[in-house]
């Protein structure tokens, strides 16, 4: 490696830190606002928990307009199931929601530290949530979102592991979770997809986030249980 080449990586590097400190602060300037907000919200209504893809969910703005009942947004870009469960209090205990619609895990599948197997960490962790959902709030009625499709053919690094037959394997594990502790399946995903299975690329700029319009169409599959 010539020098210019190891400052050029050196430089990279430095940004790359920067850059996850910057995101590690702004999540938890999410979650002390989530908890600042939880002191005032309606406890026993509707809340949808998880990561990016709950976050940019305009779930509240589509049940305002809709007439239907008020329905939380907890959701963090970038979340994993170990912050989740870092932060369940305020994602979701404290609300002590009626109806839970959750979708965190997709951030798990990816490679991790050690050479750890990404399916059994997000299983092992997924099961945890359930666990600590059914111990803590007993008469919550709860839904299990499946995974939303992937577009492989956009440059994104993050679609390496997270592929659509890595999400499907994911999904297959909710489904079991949510049949072994009495919770509901719901694969909302009808609609998001082309003829080949992938999200469809008008919706998605990274192959993973989508828009508006998209989410307008999951919003039409979950009305029949809001």
């Amino acid at each position: 490696m010539t020098e210019r080449e190891q400052i050029i990586q050196e430089a990279r590097g430095q940004f790359m830190q920067e850059m996850m400190a910057h995101f590690g602060q702004e999540k938890e300037k999410k979650l002390a606002n989530f908890r600042s907000q939880n002191l005032y919200i309606q406890k026993g209504k509707t809340l949808f928990t998880g990561s990016s893809l709950m976050e940019q969910f305009p779930i509240t703005e589509f049940c305002l307009n809709e007439g239907l009942p008020i329905a939380y947004n907890r959701g963090i870009g970038g979340y994993t199931t170990d912050e989740f469960l870092a932060a369940i209090g305020p994602m979701l205990l404290d609300p002590e929601p009626a109806k839970l619609f959750i979708n965190i895990g997709t951030n798990d599948i990816r490679d991790l530290p050690n050479g750890e197997d990404w399916f059994t960490h997000l299983s092992a962790n997924y099961r945890k949530i359930c666990e600590i959902i059914r111990e803590k709030l007993p008469e919550t009625k709860v839904f299990m979102m499946a995974y939303y499709p992937v577009n492989p053919h956009r440059d994104n690094p993050g679609l390496r592991v997270r592929t659509n037959a890595a999400i499907a394997r994911a999904n297959e594990m909710v489904r079991a979770l949510a049949s072994e502790f009495g919770f509901q399946y719901i694969d909302a995903n009808d609609g998001l997809k082309d003829e080949e299975g992938n999200l469809q690329p008008e919706h998605t700029m990274d192959g993973i986030h989508f828009d508006a319009a998209a989410y307008r169409t999951v919003f039409e599959r979950l009305r029949p249980y809001l």
